[in-house]
């Protein structure tokens, strides 16, 4: 009879085992919660540059994220941001959209996401009755998120969080779906 109990309890014991790495078996990070981290980050990306010679003063003032969208394996950035031009002691503002495509990278040392291999897909701009394409103006502000990506993270995992920390201690699969960036032992 003990050796039946003892079976049932190594049982037991074992679909707990199990249970408790199905609920390990991946995280995911929704578009929601990577937009909203980097929302909070906006300040950070501004800066002072010139074109065409006249001082321009750049700031991205939104962004919206779209993780792999048609089942593609990138992450979609829409940005809205503001120049001013200053030429004669006037100011000029414009606004711009870009649409930014990116790949994203796990780095197992930083427990990080980055967003790498940045690709402008469209853009436009609105200066002043003037509604186009300012190419210069648009690489300009693309070049400004790319050297903010290339030290952010889009997303770290939370060593607090008792699963990610778990996560975090060993070989990691990172896989883009849509709308979610999911996690998994390798």
């Amino acid at each position: 009879m003990t050796l039946l109990r003892m079976m049932w309890l190594g049982v037991g014991l074992l679909l707990a085992g199990c249970a408790q790495v199905s609920d390990l078996a991946s995280y995911s990070v929704t578009e929601q919660q990577l937009q909203q981290l980097m929302l909070r980050q906006l300040d950070q990306l501004t800066q002072q540059t010139r074109l065409a010679g006249m001082p321009v003063a750049l700031a991205v003032e939104d962004m919206q994220v779209r993780i792999g969208p048609d089942n593609s394996d990138v992450v979609r950035l829409g940005t809205k941001a503001s120049a001013v031009f200053s030429a004669f002691g006037l100011h000029y503002p414009a606004s711009l959209q870009l649409q930014i495509e990116a790949s994203p990278y796990y780095d197992g040392e930083q427990n990080a996401v980055f967003l790498r291999n940045l690709r402008l897909l469209d853009s436009s701009i609105d200066a002043a009755g003037y509604r186009g394409n300012l190419a210069p103006l648009s690489t300009e502000v693309l070049q400004l998120v790319n050297a903010w990506l290339q030290d952010q993270p889009v997303y770290r995992l939370d060593e607090n969080d008792p699963t990610q920390r778990l996560l975090m201690q060993m070989p990691l699969n990172m896989a883009v779906q849509q709308g979610r960036i999911r996690f998994s032992p390798l």
